[in-house]
């Protein structure tokens, strides 16, 4: 675990629209961002509709794990299997490590990434995030020959608080493509920092 990971909360919190984000640098930061498709709209409503007798903390957890398992399922066009694209966006994370930010661990599944990342002064998270998928949806449109959104506006990010929350963050992570079905061991996921071929 990283000295530079903050064991408090940080003050630099932010809202681009429905996700809070954290803009203080020199976190350490789980990041999840998904193609534009991957979860429609009457999905999110159907959930919103069966949630609403939730208060608000446990309406987000109850989400987010409903979330991770729509994701894990494999719906919607699924660019990201088509290894032209996994490589694209397995390149882009990897180009301004260590410049940027120091890359701790990713997972590029078929419809949506995950990251873990520390921070570094100049660079705030929401830039690092548009360059990602704005340089990605270029190349990944390119050679599906299609135009049109390929990243959903949003992504979804949390701050490492501790060592506990690092380990955790890490294993789930590396260990996506196992929970979803995809491989038997994290080592075996090409698109991910646990491939044993490294």
């Amino acid at each position: 675990m990283p000295d530079a990971a903050p064991m408090e909360e940080p003050s630099l919190w932010y809202s681009r629209g429905y996700l809070p984000h954290c803009a203080q640098a020199g976190l350490v930061q789980s990041i999840t961002f998904r193609l534009d498709d991957a979860l429609p709209q009457s999905k999110i409503d159907e959930w919103e509709c069966e949630l609403r007798h939730l208060e608000d903390r446990q309406r987000d957890i109850v989400r987010q794990r409903r979330l991770a398992v729509w994701l894990d399922g494999g719906h919607c066009a699924c660019w990201l299997r088509d290894p032209r694209i996994s490589a694209v966006t397995e390149e882009t994370l990897l180009k301004f490590d260590p410049e940027r930010y120091r890359l701790v661990a990713w997972c590029v599944m078929p419809n949506h990434v995950h990251a873990m990342i520390e921070t570094r002064d100049g660079w705030p998270l929401a830039g690092i995030l548009h360059s990602w998928k704005s340089y990605t949806a270029s190349m990944a449109n390119r050679l599906l020959k299609r135009s049109g959104a390929f990243w959903q506006r949003e992504f979804f990010d949390r701050f490492i608080r501790d060592e506990k929350h690092y380990a955790d963050a890490l294993l789930y992570i590396e260990g996506n493509p196992v929970k979803a079905g995809l491989v038997a061991e994290a080592g075996d996921w090409r698109w991910s920092s646990a491939w044993k071929g490294r």
